[in-house]
């Protein structure tokens, strides 16, 4: 059965340890920004460096492991119907929008999503990480490093499934920024497995 994260919004609950969680693009060229926190130790968190630094690449896809601040494998990536992720820029905030767009009220992002949604947890606003970004679409300059955010190249009802390695607290969004979603504002859907 699937759940759907309504556009800009968060949602956090349990993964047991050898569930599945997919993440499903309904419409198409929709990112979720997504989290992780060892249930037992939330200062335990999902780390983009430990995994990079592990995979010895930047864009990971099916068989990689998303491993925590601590070294431990946290998320098994299983099954990738896309291929293209990022791990490198952080949730978008209000700062993200003020700075970057230029905008006078801004939205609350992905930052303020997951605040919202991981508070119940005993999760403080500062142990939000850099999310494992599904389906955000980024190109790396091979010269100079610079980074250009890309319309993502899921298509509608493509998947990507994560296999729990730990009893995990799982945030995520459906991302907010405009540059992430090509300036469409969508859903993302979701099953728990297993």
């Amino acid at each position: 059965m699937y759940h759907r994260i309504p556009p800009r919004e968060g949602t956090a609950f349990m993964l047991k340890k050898g569930q599945l969680l997919t993440v499903v693009d309904p419409e198409g060229e929709q990112v979720s920004d997504l989290v992780a926190y060892n249930a037992a130790e939330t200062v335990e968190h999902i780390s983009s460096g430990r995994s990079i630094d592990y995979a010895s690449r930047l864009f990971l896809t099916t068989g990689d492991v998303l491993y925590s601040n601590r070294s431990t494998p946290m998320l098994t990536i299983v099954e990738d119907e896309v291929g293209r992720h990022d791990f490198t820029l952080t949730p978008c905030s209000r700062d993200t929008f003020r700075i970057i767009y230029g905008d006078k009220s801004p939205h609350h992002g992905c930052q303020g999503n997951l605040e919202k949604v991981l508070a119940p947890h005993g999760i403080p606003a500062d142990s939000i990480p850099i999310a494992f970004n599904v389906f955000m679409h980024v190109s790396v300059d091979a010269q100079t490093g610079g980074i250009k955010v890309l319309a993502p190249k899921s298509r509608a009802g493509q998947k990507t499934v994560f296999r729990a390695e730990m009893d995990l607290i799982i945030g995520m969004t459906a991302c907010s920024a405009g540059q992430s979603n090509n300036f469409r504002y969508k859903p993302i859907d979701y099953a728990v497995s297993g």
